[in-house]
């Protein structure tokens, strides 16, 4: 088995991988121009902000497993993987508290003036007098939008800090609100009008790409507080520059819509970059030593069971439950060819398998096979294979409840 890790990742987990019998190229300055090429002879391939483009999945003709080592999996065709029928896994939860982290110094150096404060200093200017004006966080609304493993640990926080929070997500119900000692907005607007300081934990989907958008910062509190560190597509940029000049309303961006695909860039022109009331960081929500060696563990742990079982933890692209109308139960002797021989009869009717188990007895003399199809059997397939007898114990048809 080989594998590329075509991103930064810890190098003192790389012998754990080769003592699973992996064969592992390191390659932490690979690019999505060419990665088609590197990873066209890998079974496995390893990423963290990488692209894994549909190039790339179709070139590597052996390709069974994309693994992101992080959370988001927003820079992978899942779309070309699943058609291809490669597992597309990640690490959730293992970065949550370092962005939940990150979000607060964010937070606090908005409130603060850490940054212009800090370039004051350097450039030789003391200014105590502009920078002891603060409003400071204890008692503010914070509105979380998301309820995954950041924005809980992003909660847990918040209540060191003494702040009322009210919790936005399509998922959340009042119950799960009561659980998480939150109140509940009914709408990502109704999130923004209740709160002096929105923070932002969503992934990155067709539904919420830009869901941060003019309408929603119209309903900001004028000199409210907008953090993003999840993905820099979840908002609209222009939108929020506009609701910066003329309501006052201050950003703390980790993410940013077109970020540089390398490590360094040089001659950004990002207007907000020079607004005031704006501090950023480089996309490092995720970048604490804590947390990538937790991640790095859980890629360790995903492809040591991915080897072991053919299958991998994580996976985002399966079906949870695929589509089926009827449900084949076989039991049968454990011997060579049987389910050739079944599946063989199920295809010659045309019939599409959903999917299929077979659980094999003590002493390995039987087993019972489950095989979800597509449309309901006609009976001459059920005969078919009942006239398997030398084969089949008994066949048995069940309705899949819908």
């Amino acid at each position: 088995m080989r594998a590329l890790i075509a991103d930064a990742f810890p190098e003192k987990y790389l012998g754990a991988f080769r003592a699973l019998g992996i064969d592992v190229t390191y390659d932490p300055n690979a690019t999505a121009e060419d990665l088609p090429e590197k990873a066209e002879s890998v079974q496995i391939l390893i990423v963290r902000s990488t692209k894994v483009t549909r190039t790339t999945i179709e070139r590597a003709k052996g390709l069974s497993l994309v693994l992101r080592a992080g959370a988001g999996y927003d820079t992978i065709d899942v779309a070309a993987a699943s058609e291809r029928g490669i597992y597309v896994a990640n690490c959730p939860g293992k970065n949550a508290v370092a962005v939940a982290e990150l979000t607060f110094a964010l937070l606090l150096a908005l409130d603060r003036h850490v940054a212009d404060g800090t370039a004051d200093l350097r450039a030789g200017r003391w200014n105590k007098k502009a920078y002891s004006k603060a409003d400071g966080v204890k008692g503010k609304t914070l509105g979380v939008a998301g309820q995954g493993a950041i924005a809980q640990a992003v909660i847990e926080r918040a209540k060191g800090f003494e702040l009322d929070i009210v919790v936005w997500s399509r998922s959340l119900t009042d119950e799960r609100a009561e659980e998480l000692g939150v109140a509940r907005a009914g709408s990502v607007l109704e999130l923004a009008e209740r709160s002096d300081i929105v923070s932002v934990h969503l992934a990155q989907t067709p539904e919420t790409k830009g869901l941060f958008n003019a309408a929603f910062f119209a309903k900001m509190r004028p000199r409210a507080i907008f953090l993003n560190t999840s993905r820099g597509g979840l908002h609209d940029e222009a939108a929020l520059v506009a609701a910066m000049k003329e309501k006052g309303i201050r950003a703390g961006l980790d993410v940013f819509a077109n970020e540089p695909a390398g490590g360094t860039a040089e001659g950004l022109t990002n207007e907000i970059f020079k607004l005031p009331g704006f501090v950023g960081t480089h996309h490092i929500g995720a970048s604490t030593e804590q947390s990538q060696d937790a991640i790095a563990e859980e890629a360790v742990r995903i492809c040591r069971e991915y080897l072991a079982t053919g299958r991998a933890p994580n996976v985002v692209n399966v079906e949870v439950r695929a589509p089926a109308k009827s449900e084949l139960v076989i039991r049968h002797y454990d011997k060579v060819g049987v389910l050739a021989q079944v599946l063989g009869i199920v295809r010659k009717y045309g019939i599409n398998v959903a999917d299929m188990t077979n659980t094999i007895f003590q002493g390995q003399k039987a087993a019972v096979a489950v095989i979800r199809i597509a449309s309901e059997p006609p009976a001459d397939l059920v005969k078919e294979i009942a006239a398997l007898s030398d084969l089949v114990i008994q066949i048995d048809v069940k309705s899949v409840a819908a």
